[in-house]
């Protein structure tokens, strides 16, 4: 497995062309808004936004939305949607992504990261961080792919877990201080393996709530 680090400057451009990505982000927070209510008053946080497919959903049912991201040219992406729409509820600004603790302690009521973990060489240092940074009753919705064999990803440079097993998931959940626990399937994504073949890949969506006493 390569662990250095993709170059996603180059492909943000053209990153929301892929149907298949802006039908993933619509499926996942389909799956998010049946996992978690949210409301106007909710202060979230987008880890790994990207382009904000995921982020600009958000901002239209919670009151704030920060998008994190390591690609600057990810964020201008984002950024240029931001002031072409008139967004005001949404801001973004670039973080190391295998440091999470630049994150404000018990700042959000909501932490959002879809497909950006199997990127992060060490889960469960960001768990513990997402954990602090929530206030307390804060949820958290974390969206990846279940199992695979390398076969997701044409290049893997920057790739450091094939998926990851929902069982040993939840319970790295549970050891960063999360409860009302939930790991289900979110979405499917039907594309090519890196062999040409067509494959089905599977996403869950784990969610679970922080209580004081992480804080």
């Amino acid at each position: 497995m390569k662990n250095t680090k993709r170059n996603f400057d180059i492909e943000a451009a053209a990153w929301d062309e892929e149907p298949r990505r802006v039908q993933l982000a619509n499926d996942l927070f389909h799956a998010i808004n049946n996992g978690v209510v949210l409301t106007p008053s909710m202060n979230a946080l987008d880890f790994g936004c990207g382009t904000g497919l995921v982020t600009l959903l958000l901002a239209e049912r919670t009151g704030h939305v920060t998008g994190v991201d390591s690609s600057q040219g990810m964020l201008e992406v984002l950024n240029a949607k931001i002031q072409s729409r008139q967004i005001g509820n949404v801001m973004a600004y670039k973080a190391d992504m295998h440091l999470g603790n630049t994150l404000e302690k018990g700042a959000y009521d909501l932490i959002v990261s879809t497909m950006t973990l199997h990127h992060i060489p060490e889960i469960m240092p960001l768990l513990e961080q997402f954990a602090k940074a929530l206030k307390p009753g804060g949820h958290v919705c974390l969206a990846d792919l279940d199992p695979e064999n390398g076969e997701f990803h044409t290049n893997t440079e920057g790739v450091f877990h094939y998926g990851f097993n929902r069982l040993a998931f939840q319970d790295s959940l549970s050891q960063a201080g999360f409860c009302d626990l939930s790991v289900k399937t979110a979405a499917e994504i039907i594309k090519p393996d890196k062999n040409g073949n067509i494959k089905t890949f599977t996403v869950f969506l784990a969610t679970g709530r922080i209580g004081n006493m992480a804080q």
